[in-house]
Parts: structure tokens; C-alpha cells; sequence
């Protein structure tokens, strides 16, 4: 086994800082969560809104701590002397990535250099990555501002693929995108996986697509992993009575009164 990382029991307790809920009890949003992961693998974590799966992606990057538990990452050697995380998230809101006033052929010069430490050859990786994202040269020289919604994510899964992490984490980013643009990032995704060698953790409320690209998925509910296993095993034999209620609301199979007939059952 080539575990990238370990997550043992790990959980996080929100403190109460509100000024008018006091007397509120801190609020638990992840329990005991357990899971590894291998290298080069693809791993989909799927659950409703506000149930701990961005809550956990920012404790993997490091962005906040957890309360109690323990998370190992076996890191190559390289990294330890690195002023680069090895571990990047692709945001919903770009913006948290890409600095809006800046030209993106800047971004990712920067981005470049900063791994490498070189200013040799920097025209040819940067025209690598941008094809390996589809983004055009006819927008290398506009600001983030300037770009599209989808412009936007593109160049910002470049940026991240410039200082080439060892784990890239992807938060939601098939919302709001059309069918055919869906399918797009698939690929893309599963090419950034297996030509860059990054292992990748796929946040999605779309069990679907999360079906197409995964190798493994972990189903969270109320901040705890309710069922995980391969894809195949958790969409050709579903247990846990939320991972099928996911399942049927994903492929329309309830109408809105047997939706919430079985969101309340859970």
C-alpha cells in the first residue's frame, strides 16, 4: 500500500462565538472521521450542505485545525524544505485563487518559478499546462476580472497545476455548470490525475458524476462517514439507507412528497 494520506478519528468541534446565542453549546461538525488514502487515486466525498465536506477539505489543506484525532500525509522528500503546500484546493469562488487585477500569463509564470526556482524554459511549461486545461493563448495577457465564470476556474486549476501538488482538492466545481461542460471538467480531471500524477479528492452533492470519475467515494451525513468502499461496490450495493436516498434523488426516481418522505425517515 502507498497511502498519500491517513485520517484517524479525526473531528471538529465549532466554538459558540455568537453575541447573542451565549448559552448555545459549540457545535460538532465532523465526528471520528476515518479514511486513507493511496497515491494517484481519485477519491469522491459526497454528502448534503452543511455536512462537514468543506469543513473537512480545509482540515486536510491545513486551513483550519481539527479538535481531536489524528491526520498523517507521507509527503515525497522533496517537500520538506518546500514554501509551497503540498496540498491545493480548487475553491467555488475562484477568486479565493486567482487575484482578479492580475494578468493570468503573469499568475502562471510566477506560480512556475516559485516550484522550480528557474526561469529557463518557463514558455514551455506554462504552453503545457494551458493546453492541458484548454485555455486558449488569446487570453493569456487578460486580468481575472476579465474572464468568464468558467475562464476563471480554468485558469485557476493552471495556477494550481503549476507548483504540481501532490494532492489537489476540488470543492463542488460542477455547480452550476450545463451538462456538456460537466462532462468536460470530467476529462479534464481525470487527465490532470493520470498525466500529472496528482491525487485528486472530488467534493460534489453529485453522486453521479462523482460515479464516472472516483475510484473510491466516502458518503458523509451529519459529519460522520455513514459508507465508503470503491464506486462500483457503493453504487452497485448500497447500505446505508442515506447513500440510497442520495441516489434516488440524484436519478429523479422520487417526486418532491417521496423526497422529503425519505429525507425524514433518515
Amino acid at each position: 500500500m502507498n497511502e498519500l494520506l491517513i485520517a484517524e478519528n479525526i473531528s471538529y468541534i465549532a466554538a459558540n462565538q455568537g453575541l447573542f446565542s451565549r448559552n448555545e453549546p459549540d457545535k460538532e461538525i465532523l465526528n471520528n472521521i476515518s479514511f486513507q488514502l493511496e497515491k494517484g487515486r481519485i477519491l469522491g466525498i459526497a454528502g448534503e450542505s452543511g455536512s462537514g465536506k468543506t469543513t473537512l477539505a480545509k482540515i486536510l489543506a491545513g486551513i483550519i485545525p481539527y479538535s481531536s484525532g489524528k491526520l498523517t500525509f507521507n509527503w515525497p522528500p522533496e517537500w520538506q524544505k518546500s514554501k509551497i503546500s503540498p496540498v491545493q484546493i480548487l475553491f467555488q469562488n475562484n477568486g479565493e485563487i486567482l487575484n482578479p487585477f492580475r494578468v493570468i500569463d503573469e499568475i502562471i509564470e510566477e506560480a512556475i518559478y516559485i516550484k522550480t526556482g528557474e526561469k529557463k524554459n518557463i514558455r514551455e511549461e506554462k504552453e503545457k499546462i494551458f493546453d492541458s486545461v484548454n485555455f486558449p493563448e488569446h487570453l493569456w495577457n487578460r486580468k481575472g476580472f476579465e474572464l468568464s465564470g468558467g475562464e476563471q476556474q480554468r485558469a485557476a486549476l493552471a495556477r494550481i497545476i503549476a507548483v504540481k501538488p501532490e494532492l489537489l482538492i476540488l470543492d463542488e466545481p460542477f455547480s452550476a455548470q450545463d451538462a456538456d461542460s460537466q462532462l468536460n471538467l470530467l476529462n479534464l480531471f481525470k487527465e490532470i490525475n493520470s498525466v500529472y500524477g496528482i491525487t485528486l479528492i472530488c467534493i460534489s452533492h453529485n453522486v453521479n458524476i462523482l460515479k464516472k470519475l472516483c475510484d473510491e467515494i466516502i458518503i458523509i451525513y451529519k459529519g460522520e462517514i455513514v459508507e465508503k468502499g470503491t464506486a462500483e461496490k457503493i453504487f452497485s450495493q448500497p447500505e446505508h439507507p442515506y447513500t440510497k436516498f442520495l441516489m434516488k434523488a440524484e436519478s429523479y426516481e422520487l417526486s418532491y412528497k417521496d423526497l422529503k418522505a425519505e429525507f425524514e425517515n433518515l
